[in-house]
């Protein structure tokens, strides 16, 4: 058993080893190209971004008019919903 072990082993390296030493003399043909700065595409230029649409905010108020307007609006009303800390 063992000297069947040590058997295909010693195939599997020996074949291992004929592949690598015929592998670089299938691949010796020369094939290479130098690539100068001259042979590569030129960059393409960024492009400034467009400017963004101003967003409208319609007729909104701002946050002093609404405390102002909820403090004159809850007066005398229940302290809860969208009077919570507005009514008196």
């Amino acid at each position: 058993m063992k000297i069947r072990h040590w058997a295909s082993t010693l195939a599997s390296v020996g074949l291992g080893l004929g592949w690598l030493a015929a592998m670089p003399a299938s691949g010796a043909t020369d094939n290479f190209t130098a690539v100068t700065a001259a042979d590569k595409p030129a960059k393409k230029p960024k492009q400034a971004k467009a400017p963004k649409p101003p967003t409208d905010k319609g007729s909104a108020e701002s946050k002093p008019e609404r405390d102002k307007r909820l403090i004159r609006e809850c007066r005398g009303r229940p302290n809860a919903g969208a009077c919570e800390g507005y009514a008196s």
